[in-house]
């Protein structure tokens, strides 16, 4: 592990001990436990960074005393226990909202959807089929709302099965608030009326490209297959002004959707250094566990995000 990683770390411990400090004010001491929260996140973290199991963590030979020297450590079962707790994933939730950064109500975001797939012959009850890029799949899927310095500032796990749109729109409600300057950006998946009006309630404004009508055509709304389209017209009176916009004002729509490159850069980024959110391993099966893994990818994924950050300006 080289500098970078050294910072990554250390920059994830400070906030799992000021967070863990937070939930103990708030919740007290747990009570017949002589292991504190903060030195469950830090094994649970270590495990998730190097893409192992809670078993795994509970031995001490898998630790690297330069970056962690925990004391004594809690058995396999007291590790499993304490993981599987709702204090451990509220305890989660701030550290990621910890290390997500501070929200900007002024600033728009992006929606898109990653697949996480199982095998077909998966046992998990809770993986279900949908559709994937060319044809479909067992698993389940990550919903973000990336912000455009590509945070992800809201994320949702669900079986691979849930539209996109009624996660979009569940999300939006769980956002502190836009104003009238907030503008979300999102692909055809998300061209539905309901999150529309969602977008607009909330005093922002959705760009979603149309269903049919394909960008690098020189004339994209004129294109025949975008005429055709069933949901080319018509919906309510937030997704008409939308459509407008496209057949009046083409170039300007089309600059402003050029920027959704900003969500797949994020979950390229996620996903293509050692460490980040890769496929899912054998043993995180069902939707509780999935959510713990992905959370802590996320987390590692905006430390990771500060300490780059911090190494520029140190440069």
């Amino acid at each position: 592990m080289g500098q970078l990683d050294r910072a990554v770390w250390q920059h994830a411990v400070q906030v799992i001990r000021r967070q863990a400090r937070r939930l103990q004010k708030s919740l007290g001491p747990l009570a017949k436990s002589h292991y504190a929260d903060a030195l469950i996140a830090r094994m649970y973290f270590w495990c998730v960074l190097h893409d192992r199991p809670v078993s795994w963590g509970a031995d001490r030979e898998h630790y690297d005393r330069r970056f962690f020297r925990p004391g004594p450590l809690p058995s396999r079962s007291q590790f499993g226990r304490r993981v599987n707790t709702p204090r451990f994933d509220r305890l989660l939730g701030m550290i990621h909202l910890d290390l997500a950064g501070p929200v900007d109500p002024a600033e728009g975001g992006l929606f898109d959807g990653k697949p996480l797939t199982v095998g077909v012959a998966s046992k998990d009850p809770e993986a279900a089929r949908g559709k994937v890029m060319g044809g479909w799949a067992k698993g389940y899927k990550l919903h973000i709302w990336t912000t455009f310095g590509r945070r992800i500032l809201l994320w949702s796990l669900q079986p691979l099965n849930v539209a996109e749109p009624l996660v979009a729109e569940a999300l939006i409600a769980a956002h502190p608030g836009f104003n009238g300057q907030a503008v979300s950006l999102g692909d055809g998946n998300f061209d539905c009326q309901r999150l529309y009006e969602a977008v607009a309630a909330k005093h922002g404004c959705l760009l979603a490209k149309p269903r049919g009508m394909d960008l690098r055509d020189p004339a994209p709304w004129l294109s025949q297959q975008a005429q055709a389209h069933p949901k080319s017209k018509g919906g309510g009176p937030v997704r008409r002004e939308v459509m407008a916009a496209w057949r009046t004002l083409p170039e300007i729509a089309g600059y402003l959707y050029r920027d959704r490159i900003h969500v797949e850069g994020t979950l390229s980024n996620l996903c293509s250094y050692a460490g980040g959110l890769g496929p899912l391993p054998a043993w995180v099966r069902r939707t509780q566990r999935v959510r713990r893994w992905v959370g802590v990818k996320i987390s590692l994924y905006h430390a990771r995000l500060d300490a780059l950050a911090a190494l520029r300006e140190a440069a």
